[in-house]
């Protein structure tokens, strides 16, 4: 309780000083979660440039979530040791260093490598915002102050796909990693100006070891099994079950240590509270849903129907609208309201627009792409913030912070982990349909032969008619399998409304300001 306590005696900034804490902290948030986003369009770009397939330029994604998961849950070691504003400025720098090294990457091994190093020193950037913002504001204001800090989170995933769009069409995919040098610079700057004489008191904590090296591994593991299994053929490859069993053992291993460790590095103890759990896994998994959504939806329109990064990204464009608009309102209607309700009409409106994108075909307009997106944004702003709510409330003050850093962890796993399962679910389910189309072009199917005849009237040899067959057959197929994919998302997302239900939080207000910190 030493890094609370230390910041009793640093009274609310004011005027000027409280401007430009703000905006110095929210740069730094809108730098980071923008990188979440910022790649899912350019994928395409990239994998072509470095001469891989799409499914390993995922991999860009997916390194940056795992190494963030890691690293979250050692925020409160680190501040500790180090103290939040050292800190704080330690995770900008490298961030804006590991940019740079993105940027300059010549081959897919090096652009992993530096993304790895990116998404460890983003782990305690987020945290350490919303306690930093806290403190600069009096009691009063809290949830003003964070629902400005929601806003900057909501903008920057909508920008990520526009920016990252444009930036690939228009210069090259480095400059979605350069354009944070610039604002990191000014975030780090700002930061150091305003805060630097209100940092946490130090102390030599201790870090457990064995626990960390064991969440590397079961986690690394898990990750590399899920990014080659489609390349490796999964279980028929000795790699990946041998990969399978080390995540499991360690996993194994690393329950049985964090639950009898002094120090854990991780307090899995917090998964015997009906509410931890029931928040934790509902909004971990909602947000792979999600997730795994935003990194396919504009892979399969610009490899499938033709987009281009940046029209891709204007389609992802429209869910920051209401989420914008509406969150502001949330926050004032949470206190007085069951968070249930908000949280149970959030995951029904997530339903509704994943049903409506299992409706798609081929020949799908841009205002059909945009309207569930758009109506998405309802969803978004009663997401975060009400799940938050459930999964702290009835906490002591002083088990918050590990409850908020494990399940961040959680959330940002379920996060990875989605975009693998759906990369991979996405082409199984693609190849499937591939074959049960085929079957049908056979001289006894009256359609096909029909087809055929209006292709050769057409001018087209046989060996041309059936590569084009061959190409819309591919295309409808790959539209049959996203759909399935959008209709499964929509059927889980319903069944997760039963976890939010076996939940009973207190009062929503109750945990609300002092445990944002898990919000995002």
């Amino acid at each position: 309780m030493a890094q609370a306590q230390a910041q009793v005696p640093h009274p609310p900034l004011e005027g000027a000083q409280l401007v430009i804490g703000t905006i110095a902290v929210s740069l730094a948030v809108f730098m980071n979660v923008l990188d979440t986003s910022i790649a899912n369009v350019s994928i395409p770009s990239i994998s072509g440039d470095l001469g891989v397939s799409s499914d390993q330029g995922t991999w860009v994604i997916t390194s940056f979530a795992v190494a963030n998961a890691i690293s979250v849950p050692l925020t409160g070691w680190l501040t500790d040791r180090i103290g939040q504003v050292r800190l704080f400025m330690a995770s900008i720098v490298l961030f804006v260093l590991s940019s740079w090294m993105c940027g300059l990457s010549p081959n897919l091994p090096f652009l992993l490598a530096s993304r790895v190093l990116q998404g460890a020193v983003a782990g305690p950037m987020i945290p350490l915002s919303q306690t930093l913002l806290l403190a600069s504001y009096p009691r009063a204001k809290a949830p003003m102050a964070l629902s400005m800090w929601a806003m900057t989170t909501l903008i920057a995933p909508v920008a990520g796909p526009i920016l990252g769009g444009w930036i690939s069409d228009n210069i090259s995919w480095p400059w979605i990693f350069y354009v944070n040098i610039p604002v990191g610079v000014v975030a780090a700057v700002a930061t150091w100006a305003i805060f630097r004489n209100r940092d946490s008191l130090v102390r030599k904590a201790p870090i457990d070891g064995v626990g960390l090296g064991l969440l590397i591994v079961w986690v690394g593991s898990l990750q590399v099994m899920l990014d080659k299994g489609k390349d490796l053929d999964w279980f028929s490859s000795t790699t990946i079950v041998v990969l399978a069993l080390v995540a499991l053992i360690a996993l194994a291993f690393f329950i049985v240590w964090e639950l009898t460790a002094e120090h854990p590095v991780v307090d899995l103890s917090l998964f015997s509270r009906r509410n931890f759990t029931g928040g934790t896994i509902a909004l971990s998994i909602g947000y792979g849903l999600y997730f795994g959504n935003l990194v396919l939806l504009p892979l399969w329109l610009q490899t499938d129907i033709g987009y281009t990064a940046t029209e891709a990204g204007l389609v992802m464009a429209p869910v920051g609208l209401f989420a914008i608009l509406l969150s502001p309102l949330t926050g004032k209607v949470l206190p007085r309201t069951d968070p249930r309700y908000i949280a149970t009409l959030s995951f029904l409106i997530f339903a509704l627009c994943f049903w409506m994108r299992s409706r798609y075909t081929t020949g799908v307009d841009t205002s059909s792409l945009m309207l569930p997106t758009l109506i998405q944004g309802i969803g978004m702003a009663g997401f975060f913030i009400p799940l938050v709510s459930i999964t702290l409330s009835g906490l002591p003050g002083h088990r918050i912070p590990a409850a908020s850093g494990l399940s961040n962890f959680v959330r940002i796993m379920c996060g990875g982990i989605g975009t693998s399962i759906f990369q991979t679910a996405w082409d199984h389910r693609t190849i499937m349909h591939h074959a049960q189309l085929t079957e049908q072009a056979n001289a006894y199917n009256p359609a096909f032969g029909q087809s055929v005849q209006q292709m050769g009237a057409a001018g087209l040899n046989q060996q041309q008619t059936y590569g084009l067959f061959n190409t819309m057959v591919t295309q409808q197929a790959a539209q049959l399998g996203v759909n399935d994919l959008f209709f499964i998302s929509a059927g889980i997302f319903v069944a997760l409304i039963a976890l939010i239900w076996i939940t009973r939080p207190e009062r929503a207000g109750g945990n609300a300001g002092a445990a944002a910190s898990a919000a995002h």
